[in-house]
Formats: C-alpha cells, sequence, structure tokens
C-alpha cells in the first residue's frame, strides 16, 4: 500500500522567482491583450493618414509584415483608394507614423462595413 514516489522527469527549478513584470507581459502576450491596443492604435493613425470622411467606410483588418490591410465597404472607394491614393497614404505613415513601418497597404472589398460601424 506505501507506493514509492516516482522520480521527476526534471529536477525542481532553484532560480530566482520571475518578477512581476515578466509575468504580466507573458500573460497579455498570451491572452492578446498587447494586440488589442495595437489595432486601437492602427485604427486611430489610419483615420488620421487617410481623413475622417474615407476612414468612416473603412476599417484596418490585419497588419503583418509591414503590410497594412485595410476593408473597404464599397467597390468604388476601393478603387479609387488603390490607384489614386495609396503613394499618398504611405508617404503620410512613413512620415506621421514612422514607428510603425507600414511599408505597403492593401485594400480588401468589405461589403458589411457601413459609416455606422
Amino acid at each position: 500500500m506505501n507506493e514509492i514516489p516516482r522520480e521527476r522527469s526534471r529536477p525542481y527549478d532553484t532560480s530566482e522567482p520571475d518578477t512581476l513584470g515578466n509575468v504580466l507581459s507573458r500573460l497579455f502576450a498570451a491572452r492578446g491583450y498587447g494586440r488589442v491596443q495595437g489595432d486601437r492604435q492602427l485604427q486611430v493613425a489610419w483615420q488620421q493618414v487617410a481623413g475622417e470622411e474615407t476612414a468612416r467606410s473603412c476599417r484596418v483588418l490585419t497588419f503583418r509584415n509591414g503590410i497594412l490591410q485595410i476593408g473597404v465597404a464599397n467597390g468604388a472607394l476601393l478603387n479609387e483608394l488603390a490607384a489614386f491614393q495609396k503613394q499618398e497614404f504611405l508617404l503620410k505613415f512613413k512620415q506621421d507614423f514612422p514607428h510603425l513601418r507600414v511599408r505597403d497597404i492593401k485594400f480588401k472589398l468589405r461589403g458589411y462595413l457601413t459609416s455606422e460601424s
């Protein structure tokens, strides 16, 4: 009836405990809280670069590897942004928000976006 405890495969960690800041940082990253803050910052930057009227019909979708994807509510606006304003927007991002390192903008049609959303 007396069982002999099995030996652990790894020895106990005897190093110093982690700091609270490191633990919280890992928790925020694991839960995605930093991403929410980053998404909000990108949306605000987009509104400033595109202007209030244009930004009402657009939403930041993703930002990966320096490529900002913007959802656009209708095809006419998508064509105008991609053909005529994309380079101007890239220049504004580089001047006003160099820390974001936006190197390209892709526009995607998202019909469900409206000025009220």
